[in-house]
């Protein structure tokens, strides 16, 4: 490894891996369980489902971040961390919007802070019947 990254902080890299962790868990048994690990290691994190038509579904998803990373802890009811909350959703939702348009979606967001770093991860699946791609969006935020 270059002697310029061996002192880089590495924190936004391992609160990204946990925030799609927790997009990917299936059940609330699997996100329990890695809350529990999460917070062994200093990390706060949430999970939330959603779905919808993409299109008029895009206020609702971000609303159910915001409201699931408070509700759990991860940030605190203050102006600053749900306005980074919600404007890392919607850059993880933007980069996969594209996809989906005219289409239903579902799945999960998964949020995750430590210290200042916030990433919010959403895993979905866009579809048409049985037809489903699937898709990933990742932002962050420091707060």
């Amino acid at each position: 490894m270059s002697e310029q990254w061996e002192n880089v902080d590495l924190n936004s890299k391992r609160v990204a891996k946990a925030a799609l962790f927790m997009a990917l868990s299936e059940g609330r048994e699997e996100e329990m369980r890695l809350k529990q690990d999460y917070q062994q290691q200093g990390l706060s994190v949430a999970a939330v489902n959603f779905g919808g038509e993409a299109a008029s579904s895009v206020a609702k998803v971000l609303e159910r971040a915001v409201v699931a990373a408070r509700r759990e802890g991860v940030i605190a009811d203050v102006h600053n961390e749900e306005g980074a909350v919600a404007g890392a959703a919607h850059e993880a939702l933007n980069q996969i919007l594209t996809k989906a348009m005219g289409l239903n979606i579902g799945g999960k967001i998964g949020i995750a802070r430590h210290h200042d770093h916030i990433t919010v991860a959403m895993v979905m699946e866009i579809g048409l019947l049985h037809l489903n791609e699937v898709a990933v969006g990742m932002a962050h935020r420091a707060v």
